[in-house]
């Protein structure tokens, strides 16, 4: 048997232990909103300690985390160091999700197998590819076989908010600086490129006034319909840029969240808005956040009694490919055609993740893990939340044969 036979054996004998360990993970919420996110981190560094590893623990300081709109987030790296003179590879997923929402047919929290797929918040993004990075580290190790270079393991907390007290935050406190980085994303895809983006939080200031006397007051949402139509009549000019990276198409706006007024009856005084403008990797996001801020600010210009706050939420850069990262898709090609039998396709997505974080410190990074062939196909972000077994299966042979190139002797 050759040593890449080992390995996938390893991976298929050990398979229904890698499920339950995902079971597990699924199992603790991660809602973000709020983002109490520590428990969750506690409880994988508990696991891990039973494959005899150890898991720093990095708590993100509590007043920071609370000026960002979270309740708690401990980051975990755990480092496996073998033999001087290889690189060293970082494996990332994130822990926190969305919540889940209604129209759940299962638990949301159960972590149900049926009919070969497990479903929970977070089995397709990203808790499954905690599964898939550990495992393969796992099989690696036990083949016994020399390897030079390092494994670094990388759980954040912070990827649904943007980032920056995730991925972000080990960096900036040079907690890691690894070679390479594979993040989680999907089975039949490498991302090798990704959309920047922008959210903006707007706050319309009226005059609350009463109803029967509307004219005592000034509409706040009279206002705010005016910025709705300016950013919603931006729409057709956005869908005339296009991207040449493949996968990536035109910029999108949409405003996702309004809130205001404080009855039936009473002129609302105060509307806020928490809009999001993706960017394809060619725009500059400094002009494109400029242009959005003169779009909103002349849609109300002149109107009596009206002020507006614009205060930025988030602005990330895009993923842009670096030529060192190169061979690592070659690579994950490569396994990805002998394990799955078919061509892994690499392009960019309109999406955002926080792999970005690192390739703004130079260092390559692409998205592989654990997955359908789209996010519509997980049911991400919405009820029913799921992943085919032997997706999980596969990414993770992919995984642990790419690791096996780098860092094998």
């Amino acid at each position: 048997m050759t040593t890449q036979q080992q390995l996938t054996a390893w991976i298929d004998t050990h398979f229904d232990e890698e499920v339950a360990f995902l079971q597990q993970v699924i199992r603790v919420p991660t809602d973000t909103p709020p983002g109490n996110n520590a428990p969750h981190a506690d409880a994988v560094a508990d696991l891990v300690q039973g494959f005899g590893w150890n898991a720093e623990k990095h708590v993100v300081p509590a007043q920071l985390v609370r000026d960002y709109g979270m309740e708690s987030i401990t980051n975990l790296i755990v480092r496996r160091p073998y033999e001087a003179g290889g690189p060293t590879v970082a494996l990332n997923a994130h822990g926190d999700v969305v919540p889940p929402g209604e129209g759940w047919t299962r638990p949301p929290y159960g972590a149900v197998v049926e009919d070969g797929f497990i479903y929970g918040r977070a089995a397709a993004v990203s808790k499954c590819d905690f599964a898939t990075y550990i495992f393969a580290v796992r099989a690696l190790e036990a083949l016994g076989v020399p390897l030079k270079g390092a494994v670094e393991l990388h759980f954040t907390y912070d990827e649904e908010f943007g980032g920056l007290l995730g991925p972000g935050w080990l960096l900036e406190q040079k907690l890691t600086r690894p070679d390479f980085v594979i993040a989680a994303g999907f089975s039949y895809n490498i991302v090798t490129a990704h959309n920047a983006c922008l959210q903006l939080e707007i706050t319309v200031h009226g005059k609350s006034g009463h109803g029967a006397m509307p004219e005592t007051g000034h509409d706040a949402l009279q206002a705010a319909t005016k910025i709705l139509n300016a950013v919603y009549g931006q729409l057709p000019e956005l869908k005339k840029i296009k991207s040449t990276v493949p996968g990536i198409d035109s910029p999108t706006m949409l405003v996702g969240r309004i809130d205001g007024g404080t009855n039936t009856n009473v002129v609302p005084g105060k509307v806020v808005m928490k809009m999001d403008r993706r960017m394809i990797p060619e725009e500059d996001p400094a002009a494109v956040e400029a242009q959005v801020v003169a779009l909103i600010q002349d849609a109300v210009r002149g109107e009596e009694g009206i002020r507006v706050e614009i205060r930025r939420l988030l602005l990330s850069n895009a993923l842009r490919p670096l030529p060192e990262g190169e061979k690592l898709v070659a690579a994950l090609q490569k396994h990805g055609r002998e394990v799955i039998g078919e061509e892994i396709t690499a392009q960019g997505t309109p999406l955002y993740a926080d792999a970005r974080l690192y390739g703004e410190h130079g260092i390559p990074a692409v998205l592989y893990g654990a997955g359908p062939r789209t996010v519509p196909e997980s049911n991400a972000k919405k009820a029913d939340e799921r992943l085919a077994l032997e997706d999980l299966r596969r990414a993770t042979k992919v995984v642990a044969l790419t690791l096996l190139d780098f860092l094998g002797k």
